[in-house]
């Protein structure tokens, strides 16, 4: 029968075999030197014992756990760590686990994070799938009912055009909401800044929108009236389609015979923040958090039918924080919702 030995037995006896032939042949000399007993002999004696143990003791237990050490090491280094690649090792024990702890810590959120990410990959495929795949069909349909025979019906073949040019209109929306979007995250969109008065291109907004929210019979308007212009610093076009998207998601969203009320306040000394209240169906608190996702849909069933690409919140999001910007949201259900962003003021003209 094999007997197997822990390794730190195997150190112990190594260590101990080790003291004692040296202690022996030691004791040897001494005593061919000091044949009685004296005071001098058992100095020399405990001093020799105690500066070769401590010596040979140190060095094993050092190379002994250095070895071990490094096993552990070079194991993590296997992981594409730069921590512990670019550090000495040590062999502190308290040293040692403070860092695989933090290693191990980093690890876990790293695959956490990667495992959200995953799932926000698959859902994002889905729904751009799901977003292409609605107008293709439609653009589809029509074009295959008219090559069918329905071409030659002058009526039929100029409403299933139309209904078709709509499709592509669509589909086209999304590519490029899709592009700007893409630009924004990797810094890729040019930021022009200019001062422009935001209440005029308010107004302009609702004016431009005005027979969009008549369908619904919501009313647009300032929660009062702004004698004066409100001069503010940003990329005035970009800005234009932030309150454009934001007024449009009041409307979508909204209740009929409801309103839209903008206001425009000064926040701090060298900010103002725009304001948009509705007092539609509100969102539900678990959606909140995510409403500024890609393609993510608070009422997954009925939004769609709504139009729009799903991209609006997110190319707003993008674009105020492009200019260094924040934006927020509170929402009572059944209440209504309020979105707001800052800008940063212009400087007054003397």
């Amino acid at each position: 029968m094999q007997i197997h030995f822990k390794k730190s037995y195997r150190f112990a006896i190594k260590s101990s075999l080790y003291i004692t032939l040296f202690s022996t042949g030691l004791v040897g000399i001494l005593l061919y030197y000091f044949l009685t007993f004296s005071w001098e002999f058992v100095i020399y004696f405990s001093v020799s014992i105690a500066a070769f143990s401590f010596f040979v003791i140190q060095y094993r237990v050092e190379h002994f756990i250095y070895r071990r050490v490094k096993k552990i090491y070079d194991d993590v280094s296997l992981l594409e760590s730069s921590t512990f690649r670019n550090q000495p090792v040590t062999t502190d024990m308290a040293t040692l686990m403070s860092e695989v702890k933090k290693f191990a810590t980093d690890k876990k959120l790293e695959i956490e994070m990667l495992k959200v990410r995953e799932e926000y990959r698959r859902e994002f495929l889905g729904n751009v799938s799901h977003e292409l795949k609605t107008p293709l069909f439609t653009v589809q349909g029509y074009l295959s009912t008219l090559l069918d025979g329905a071409l030659n019906d002058k009526n039929v073949r100029k409403k299933y055009l139309e209904r078709a040019e709509k499709g592509v209109e669509r589909l086209i929306h999304i590519v490029q909401d899709l592009d700007m979007i893409s630009k924004l995250e990797v810094g890729d969109l040019y930021i022009d800044i200019t001062e422009f008065d935001i209440v005029k291109l308010i107004q302009e907004v609702f004016d431009l929108l005005e027979m969009e929210a008549s369908k619904k019979d919501i009313l647009l308007l300032f929660d009062m009236k702004y004698n004066k212009p409100i001069m503010v610093k940003g990329d005035a076009e970009k800005i234009e389609q932030v309150v454009i998207n934001l007024v449009m998601n009041s409307i979508k969203y909204g209740k009929d015979k409801g309103s839209t009320e903008v206001s425009v306040e000064s926040l701090t000394d060298d900010k103002v923040i725009v304001r948009f209240n509705d007092n539609g169906l509100g969102i539900e608190k678990q959606n909140i958090p995510r409403l500024f996702e890609r393609f993510y849909r608070v009422d997954q069933s009925g939004s769609r039918d709504a139009g729009g690409s799903g991209l609006g919140l997110s190319i707003v999001k993008h674009i105020i924080e492009a200019h260094g910007e924040k934006i927020y949201v509170e929402s009572q259900f059944g209440a209504g919702s309020e979105f707001s962003f800052t800008l940063e003021k212009a400087a007054p003209k003397h």
